[in-house]
């Protein structure tokens, strides 16, 4: 679907005429002054530019001024008359805004406060999705997708935003994904109505062979975020021995991607401090690590909006995306201590968890199966659940032709399948590595039990499984 947005109607300017002595015997005009807010920010608008021009075309009067560092502007010697005053700015584009423009009027050369704004996330979502968006019917995320080579907007592309919901059925939860999908205008502009709002969501942009990474981002509880994406082209390099992807003790085979890109950046712990030695990699890409000063370097980087790692022993994983692309600022990236993180949550409770009460700790001492602590895993750092299970013997993650990571088992009748997963004790049919990374945070687990086909406990053999069982305790149950 293709949006255009032309907001001519909408009034954001404050004019007011001070209350000031009159000053017509000894000025040549009068002073046209105010300030220029971004509503989305919340802060002052930097940069704007903005102009005051002669309504009457045959008067070709006009003052222009650009927004300092507080958001202020002002406009001279403006004699009397009928006035259109309005700015431009980069965000205004990104936005899909048509410059805002109002009248002002000089009335006996007294001077006037004109304030103005870039219109708010609530006038946005009515204007772009329409009046049935009302507050809670959904977000919005807009923004210009563009080529990572030359910034140009990229018309025609594709991008798809995507998410994990949960339906509670007879026979237990059924993971659902549903999905929105927008074609950029001509100018790359595109807008997603009506998105689930305070969550975390993924965004792809395609166009033709060119894209960015699947790209995780978070809503606002405003329900309102902007996002600039850069498609570019990736070259793929298996790594591994495809010959022996049947082999339970060769690791699967890996897609590496890479490109002609460049990223730098530092990293540093919560006082200011250099990590040195911090691992720093494109997912799926080029890995690197930081030197004594912090400092890291990415050659060979696929260009575009990428997915970045960042880690160090004893600090708390970092992922965020990022824009690989020509000019693009170093990235900063603060890590926090595991301890201070861990140190955030207080749990109090008067009454055992659902955890407790599920035998976890009975079972464990039977020795039937295998079982991850809270604790063990702390240690390992994981940056997502998934990643867990990567040094669990007989278990292994696989990369589907669609880009989907499905946990394998060792089954009893068959190779390699895949398990039943139990999240608090409920059952969860067809999620996927992706999903459950989405689902639960890895300080979020309080333990997981793995059981092949002969081992499953009576209460984890609802189904007809020949696989096994994975089953995934968290504190979002208990």
């Amino acid at each position: 679907m293709r949006f255009r947005l032309v907001l001519s109607v909408l009034v954001f300017a404050r004019v007011t005429t001070a209350q000031m002595p009159d000053t017509t015997h000894s000025a040549r005009g009068a002073t046209v002054s105010g300030t220029v807010r971004d509503s989305i920010a919340h802060g002052p608008l930097v940069g704007a530019m903005v102009q005051l021009v002669a309504a009457d075309t045959k008067n070709r009067f006009g003052r222009t001024a650009v927004s300092d560092s507080m958001g202020a502007f002002k406009l001279g010697d403006v004699p009397d008359g009928q006035y259109m005053l309005g700015f431009f700015h980069p965000m205004l584009d990104s936005l899909g805004v048509e410059p805002i423009v109002r009248e002002v009027r000089i009335d006996r050369q007294r001077p006037v406060r004109a304030d103005l704004a870039i219109p708010s996330p609530a006038k946005l979502r009515a204007a772009i999705c329409g009046a049935e968006s009302a507050p809670g019917a959904g977000a919005l995320v807009i923004g210009i997708v563009r080529d990572a080579q030359d910034h140009a907007p990229a018309a025609g592309a594709t991008v798809r935003a995507e998410w994990l919901e949960f339906s509670f059925t007879r026979d237990g939860i059924v993971r659902k994904i549903p999905h929105l999908v927008a074609t950029t205008g001509q100018n790359g502009w595109f807008a997603l109505c009506n998105v689930p709002s305070a969550g975390v969501m993924r965004l792809l942009a395609t166009r033709s062979a060119d894209s960015t990474d699947r790209i995780e981002v978070e809503i606002p509880a405003e329900g309102f975020l902007r996002r600039e994406l850069y498609v570019g082209p990736t070259q793929t390099v298996v790594i591994g021995d495809t010959s022996r992807s049947g082999d339970s003790l060769a690791p699967p085979p890996r897609r590496l991607h890479t490109g002609n890109g460049r990223l730098t950046g530092t990293v540093i712990n919560a006082g200011g401090q250099p990590l040195a030695g911090a691992r720093v990699g494109i997912i799926d890409g080029p890995q690197t690590r930081a030197n004594d000063s912090g400092e890291w370097t990415l050659n060979n980087a696929p260009v575009g909006t990428r997915m970045l790692e960042v880690r160090a022993v004893g600090y708390f994983p970092d992922r965020r995306p990022v824009d690989v692309v020509a000019g693009a600022l170093p990235v900063w990236t603060p890590l926090s201590t595991v301890k201070a993180v861990l140190d955030t949550v207080r749990v109090v409770a008067s009454r055992r968890s659902r955890f407790e009460q599920s035998g976890f700790e009975e079972r464990r001492h039977t020795g039937a199966g295998r079982y991850v602590t809270a604790k063990e895993i702390a240690s390992r750092l994981p940056l997502s659940t998934s990643e867990i299970f990567r040094g669990i013997l007989g278990v292994r993650l696989d990369l589907s032709a669609h880009d989907e990571t499905s946990f394998q088992m060792r089954g009893g009748t068959s190779d390699w399948c895949t398990p039943m997963i139990y999240f608090d004790g409920l059952p969860m049919r067809g999620l996927a590595a992706e999903d459950i990374d989405v689902v639960v945070r890895p300080h979020e687990i309080l333990g997981i039990e793995i059981y092949s086909e002969a081992s499953v406990p009576s209460q984890y053999q609802l189904f007809k499984n020949s696989c096994g069982a994975i089953v995934i305790w968290t504190k979002l149950g208990s």
